[in-house]
């Protein structure tokens, strides 16, 4: 969606990039930050129930597109581990780091796709955002199941986690898409 908003705008390939860039450090900041209120406010559990790490994310994906989208989603929990791991505390866990980047690449990079039609409908952000949410756990899933004979995250604890954090999905799945075309009636908004 932003690119379309920067073409049309004619910002030059450099103007592109900057403007990308700020955005995806921006999303990442967000994405790194709000988990750690969460979990401030409501502990540990709090994170599987809401999945704040997720709206940010879902976020950089209708905004930015799949390319740029997915490199949030890869960076998102690689910047949040490395932070608060220098804390002690690391955030994902380490043994669900791989898992959770894998998973928020693919929220990114669905919910991206439907970026360039997003610019152009803004409610078309609620299919981006589900279908990038189905397909996201099920790639967790499906990695827990592939993994669990060598890693301490088994197919059953992935899907008890998938459970729990339903309530945070359905929020997201309503809050992001409003984010999202609250952000395009800014961008596209032609001056009188």
């Amino acid at each position: 969606m932003i690119e379309q908003v920067l073409q049309r705008h004619n910002v030059s390939l450099r103007g592109k990039i900057t403007a990308k860039m700020l955005v995806s450090l921006g999303i990442v900041a967000l994405a790194v930050l709000l988990p750690q209120l969460v979990h401030a406010a409501l502990g540990a559990p709090g994170g599987v129930q809401w999945l704040p790490m997720y709206l940010p994310v879902l976020l950089g994906g209708c905004l930015l597109g799949w390319q740029w989208g997915l490199g949030v989603g890869i960076l998102s929990p690689l910047v949040s581990f490395a932070i608060t791991a220098l804390a002690g505390s690391p955030m994902p866990a380490a043994a669900r780091l791989p898992y959770m980047i894998a998973e928020l690449a693919v929220f990114a990079a669905v919910s991206g796709l439907f970026s360039r039609r997003i610019a152009e409908n803004g409610w078309m952000a609620f299919p981006a955002v589900l279908l990038a949410q189905v397909a996201g756990r099920l790639v967790f899933l499906a990695l827990a199941a592939i993994f669990e004979s060598v890693s301490p995250l088994s197919a059953a604890a992935v899907w008890s986690q998938i459970q729990t954090g339903l309530l945070g999905l359905l929020l997201q799945a309503v809050l992001v898409p409003f984010l999202v075309m609250g952000v395009r009636l800014l961008l596209v908004r032609e001056k009188k």
